[in-house]
């Protein structure tokens, strides 16, 4: 094996340029080639010279040993999933790697019984066909429970293969329905007919490699002569159809999303599709007392009424498909919040939002026409989370966790709303030693962009402190406390100070935060990142030296960006399953679907804003970077490992050390199972202690 040396002169070889090809040529286009022979053995030598670093550093074994007895711990909440007069948990531990799919009575779970009934041991189908099976999960039949669809990935990816299975005698049904590997939409209609969507050959996949075609199925016939239903266009994202079931009645629906953020939606009648008439970017949260509940995500003029955006509003199904749009106002939109999440159980609406990035849990009732909402309360302020529901009961389970409190799982009882607390989380580190408070920046047009640290007690406030930042910053998603145990563990136990950040592009303040950073604003949310970075320096927590960031995927993006821009701010940076290559991001595996988020680089306008931050485009030699961690997995099928590879061939074309992990499985998540997942926070946290020049406390 070359020497380090060696290795970045055979490099350099490559582009004595630097990076400064003309447009489209790119150098290192054949990393793209996921398993091609050369791209594997380029992956093979990258591996090889890290990990032998990485794993040599002092705290790395002691780090994975205790992410090991953290992710395999025995104390750990079954989170349920209840399904009929069963709930369902899978779970993975040292002797179940990949894991089980087992099951008890409700009755049984609430009671605190740790006696379950295995359904599917992966392990033992793993071995006995020889694959290299993940549990992606399944879909269970409505209202029988006796059959489910089994949806297993080879080494994590998210194509699937899907095979009906048999939960009274827990088998796989011999003849049974049966889906080769594909990224499949299915969902049963009744016992002998299925809504799919999938591979059905060429012209069958969206440019984003999603199911351009809906069909039925019925049990015994060929999968080629199943009924077209929809079909969507070559450039929409994806069409997707599936029943919704309610103490009221099965509903079914076909879904064609045009693009990550709009779509047009179809309620099936017969043999025919009746067109829901609300704006393309709203969400459709179901059909509740036969209520028909929009989330919106703009402004909506309509019945001579004018609905805002971020409102959830109903209308009586009935009506509405006669054409009456005189909807009510469920819940009003919030100046510094924003919807969370919505459930409904046999008699009640759940809706949780987030007020200041704090979770508040209302349970709704609809009675005479009206709606009416009263709080479910666990007393503490943090982050609840409306775990398992069913349409069977009005019990459901809800879960309180927050950065120093061990998550809790409640069983609430929606009738009386008694609360009552049913298991809990063992502290996986000693919390009284730690603080958390929710602080401020200032970003560069003025916005005030809120994040929280979580630092010792005894923290001084001398620029010393090895401090990560984390971010996302992207598609709505909200940065949410929640109990950390690896971080807690492997970082703030060992002196470190941990920060995440509330940027624009996420969800915390409804659809108006996330739109702020959408396509040529995408800049505010890497400025608001450097705002919160530039803010722990500030306030005398940290140096930049002392100071790393994080982020996976979109949040690889984001890091990506940030540390190409400053590298002066930064003295670590870990850069997971990330976005680099903006310029080839909508032609790598599912990136098409993402261009109602990023832009579409081909078009020239957009490609001039794009090129001012795309990682990949703004490397340069002459500049002095962190030496970056990028990891990722030969797996992800959905974001292109490529993005990680070429980026780590640029950087050591122009001479600039980096780190680089591929695991050979694991998907998108990056890992397939717990040892993986204790690999990988073990890589991460050694190499941040390392980098920020930490002492172990």
């Amino acid at each position: 094996m070359p020497t380090r040396h060696l290795m970045v002169a055979a490099w350099a070889a490559i582009s004595s340029t630097a990076f400064a090809f003309e447009e489209p040529e790119d150098p290192f286009v054949w990393l793209e080639e996921v398993e091609g022979e050369r791209a594997l053995a380029w992956v093979e030598a990258r591996n090889k010279e890290s990990l032998g670093e990485l794993q040599a550093l002092p705290e790395f074994s002691i780090m994975e040993k205790e992410a090991t007895e953290i992710l395999n711990s025995k104390d750990r909440i079954a989170y349920p999933s209840t399904v009929g007069k069963h709930v369902y948990n899978f779970w993975r531990d040292e002797t179940h790697v990949r894991g089980i799919w087992r099951r008890m009575t409700r009755e049984a779970y609430v009671a605190g019984s740790d006696e379950w009934e295995i359904v599917l041991d992966v392990d033992a189908l793993a071995e006995a066909e020889g694959e290299n099976w993940v549990y992606k999960g399944s879909s269970i039949l409505e209202p029988s429970h006796d059959r489910c669809l089994m949806r297993l990935s080879r080494g994590g990816a998210d194509a699937v293969v899907v095979r009906e299975f048999d939960l009274d005698s827990k088998t796989f049904v011999d003849g049974g329905f049966q889906v080769a590997e594909a990224k499949s939409g299915l969902s049963w209609r009744d016992k002998d007919t299925l809504y799919i969507g999938t591979d059905f050959g060429a012209g069958s996949l969206t440019d984003s490699g999603y199911p351009r075609i809906a069909k039925v199925w019925k049990r015994g016939t060929a999968l080629k002569d199943a009924t077209t239903l929809f079909e969507a266009a070559q450039t929409d994202m994806g069409v997707w159809s599936q029943a919704s079931h309610t103490p009221e009645g099965q509903y079914d629906f076909v879904t064609c999303m045009t693009s990550f953020y709009s779509s047009e939606t179809h309620m099936v009648e017969g043999d025919s599709l009746f067109k829901m008439d609300i704006p393309e970017d709203a969400n459709l949260s179901g059909i509740f007392k036969k209520q028909l509940l929009v989330q919106l995500k703009s402004d909506w003029e309509v019945g001579g009424s004018t609905y805002r955006q971020g409102s959830l509003v109903s209308i009586d199904l009935d009506e509405f498909k006669k054409g009456a749009r005189n909807f009510v106002v469920v819940v009003p939109p919030m100046e510094r919040g924003s919807i969370a999440g919505v459930s409904t159980t046999q008699n009640y609406l759940l809706v949780n939002l987030l007020e200041n990035v704090t979770s508040h849990l209302y349970q709704y009732e609809f009675a005479d026409g009206k709606w009416s909402r009263e709080e479910i309360s666990v007393g503490k302020l943090g982050s609840l989370r409306v775990t398992d529901t069913s349409i069977d009961s009005d019990h459901y389970f809800l879960t309180y966790t927050s950065f120093l409190t061990p998550s809790t799982l409640y069983t609430v009882n929606g009738k009386t709303r008694e609360v009552k607390e049913l298991r809990s989380l063992p502290a996986f580190f000693d919390a009284s030693r730690f603080q958390a408070e929710q602080l401020h920046a200032v970003s560069a047009d003025g916005t005030k962009i809120p994040y929280f640290l979580l630092s010792s007690k005894a923290a001084k406030k001398n620029g010393k402190n090895p401090t990560l930042l984390y971010g996302y910053g992207g598609f709505e998603i909200s940065m949410t406390p929640n109990y950390a145990s690896t971080v807690g563990k492997l970082w703030l136990e060992r002196g470190g100070v941990y920060a995440v950040a509330n940027i624009r592009g996420g969800g915390e303040f409804g659809p108006k935060w996330h739109q702020a950073a959408l396509k040529k604003n995408r800049h505010l949310a890497f400025q608001d990142f450097i705002a919160v970075g530039e803010d722990l320096v500030k306030r005398g927590i940290t140096a930049p030296q002392h100071l790393g960031i994080r982020g996976g995927s979109n949040g690889g993006l984001l890091v990506g960006s940030v540390f190409t821009q400053r590298p002066d701010l930064f003295g670590a940076v870990v850069c997971a399953v990330p976005l680099l290559d903006m310029r080839r991001y909508n032609k790598l595996l599912a990136g098409a679907s993402w261009m109602a988020e990023y832009g579409n680089p081909d078009e020239p306008d957009m490609w001039d804003y794009i090129k001012t931050y795309s990682p990949y485009h703004n490397l340069s030699k002459d500049k002095a970077y962190p030496k970056v961690l990028f990891t990722t997995s030969t797996r992800d099928d959905r974001v292109h490992p490529g993005h990680a590879r070429k980026m780590v061939a640029a950087m050591g074309a122009m001479g600039h050390p980096v780190y680089y992990y591929e695991n050979t499985e694991g998907g998108h998540a990056g890992a397939a199972n717990n040892k993986q997942r204790a690999f990988t926070s073990a890589l991460t946290y050694s190499y941040l202690l390392d980098q920020l020049q930490a002492e172990v406390q």
